[in-house]
């Protein structure tokens, strides 16, 4: 057996051409890149909140995830019950919401590479579990960042999962060379990889475009002592340290969790701006309420109903009732504090998920233009067809216009029988040539139309349906509109009239 320190120099770039060989062959997180820039791009855009909600809806998944975290126990100060991403976005926050997702998209992608692998399995359990501890130290030391902190505690870890992963013949290599030597992980890393398990985290970060402080966090900090608080980035990477070192300790069975956590907490609670009592506090608290439901993303858990609905491939099965009455009750709960855009978004997303369609649009009036405009959407392929979507708001014959000017909802079955091709206007069979089932649900004031909401179910040949029930939740849906509507008119001109 060679001496420590006798081994041959490893070429650090050849270790991470293995690695990016390796993610090629066996597949770079199916879809993660993508997702990446377009959470990224959600957060960095011109209109955020609409931005994240849409991106968020993309997946099915994602969607459940989110609105899991924000029912769970650390956000229940905010209200008993949300159930659409767009008000989860307006509770959370933008960048809490695009952080979460960052973590989960690459947790869930990491996870579906190697789903046999007991050590893969372990780690990826030690990520979430270190997420899940940052988020209740976060919320002790009473930073709004707390989700923030728990993405960077997950991640931080990222280039032992990815060496797990990937490389796993040089993951028993570092572990037997640790067990014969007594060196430290990170020596041994250095020896079999040329490089730490930190550097390997942070160039695949970079690589893949991860936010800057996400990727400043991906080292290990040493406690030290600090005569005035930390900046934020090296806050959370402190508090990234501590979450992963005491994940390890509850990971491993012949030591007591509380022996290892009086140290950890001890290091480290004056570096965080924290008392010691209050870090073991925030562990202890984290460990009791660490379950299936709030942290297990890698068990099998049962689903509650909401998550069903959600996770229904098809969606043909979708529970239409329920999904709508969640979603009008987001809106009630944030009609006086909500904006129009926020509250039209909620709106948009409920009948979006509610009917299992398509696509999703608000069209809305601009009386100087004197046409209606598509504004907000979710769904299929609108971007390409968006120019299509304007037309005039002068009465024409056609289904549109009948609509608006009795002010109900229209539901056409099947667009495409020849009875009915000539109730439909010109820019609709431009745009929208295909569809076969559609629903126009009017918004108005004063009986007056300021826009509706579209809906189809693509080309389809299935027969859509709404049923009594679902139009008549349709019809609350659009008058709590309306009512937000005239509420903000009479609030301007209250204003107006006091500042005359």
């Amino acid at each position: 057996m060679k001496l420590p320190g006798a081994h041959e120099p490893v070429n650090p770039e050849k270790t991470m051409e293995l690695l990016r060989s390796r993610m090629r062959q066996r597949g770079e997180l199916p879809g993660f890149s993508k997702v990446v820039n377009a959470i990224i791009g959600a957060m960095r855009g011109d209109d955020v909140e609409f931005n994240m909600t849409k991106t968020v809806l993309q997946d099915p998944a994602l969607t459940q995830k989110v609105l899991r975290l924000a029912n769970s126990a650390m956000y229940a100060v905010f209200g008993q019950g949300i159930n659409t991403v767009s008000k989860a976005v307006i509770v959370l926050g933008t960048e809490a919401i695009g952080h979460l997702a960052l973590g989960l998209k690459l947790i869930d992608g990491l996870s579906a590479i190697s789903p046999d692998s007991v050590v893969a399995r372990e780690e990826m359990e030690k990520a979430i579990f270190a997420g899940h501890i940052a988020r209740h130290v976060a919320s002790s030391a009473g930073t709004r960042d707390a989700e923030e902190a728990a993405v960077c505690a997950m991640l931080h870890s990222l280039g032992r999962m990815l060496v797990t992963f990937y490389l796993f013949e040089r993951w028993q290599q570092i572990q037997e060379r640790c067990a014969e030597t007594g060196i430290s992980e990170e020596q041994a890393a250095h020896q079999v990889l040329g490089l730490g398990l930190d550097e390997i985290g942070g160039q695949t970060a970079r690589q893949w475009g991860l936010p800057a402080n996400v990727v400043h966090t991906m080292r290990d900090v040493p406690p030290a002592q600090v005569d005035e608080p930390l900046e934020h980035n090296d806050w959370l990477g402190a508090v990234s340290t501590l979450s992963s070192r005491c994940a390890g300790a509850f990971s491993k069975k012949h030591v007591l969790p509380g022996k290892a956590l009086e140290p950890l907490a001890h290091d480290y609670a004056q570096m965080l701006g924290l008392e010691m009592p209050q870090v073991l506090a925030a562990l202890e608290s984290a460990q009791k309420s660490i379950t299936e439901e709030n942290a297990g993303i890698m068990q099998p858990r049962k689903h509650n109903e909401i998550e069903r609905v959600m996770e229904s491939s098809a969606r043909k099965q979708v529970d239409a009732t329920l999904i709508l009455t969640c979603g009008i009750s987001d809106m009630r709960g944030a009609l006086h504090s909500a904006s129009l855009n926020q509250l039209l978004t909620m709106a948009l997303e409920t009948v979006y998920q509610g009917l299992g369609i398509s696509r999703a649009i608000a069209f809305l009036r601009n009386p100087e233009q004197a046409q209606y405009a598509a504004r907000i959407w979710f769904g299929e392929s609108v971007q390409d067809i968006l120019p299509r979507l304007v037309f005039g708001d002068a009465y024409q014959p056609d289904v549109f216009h009948a609509a608006l000017a009795n002010d109900k909802m229209i539901f056409v079955e099947n667009a495409q029988h020849p009875d009915f091709i000539s109730k439909l206007p010109r820019w609709w069979r431009e745009a929208l040539p295909s569809v076969r089932s559609f629903m126009v649900l009017p918004l108005t004031l004063n009986q007056q139309p300021i826009g509706f909401i579209y809906g189809d179910w693509g080309s389809s040949a299935s027969v859509a349906k709404i049923e009594e029930s679902q139009a008549v939740l349709l019809n609350e849906l659009r008058m709590l509109i309306g009512h937000a509507v005239d509420q903000r008119r009479q609030m301007e001109l209250s204003w107006a009239r006091k500042m005359l």
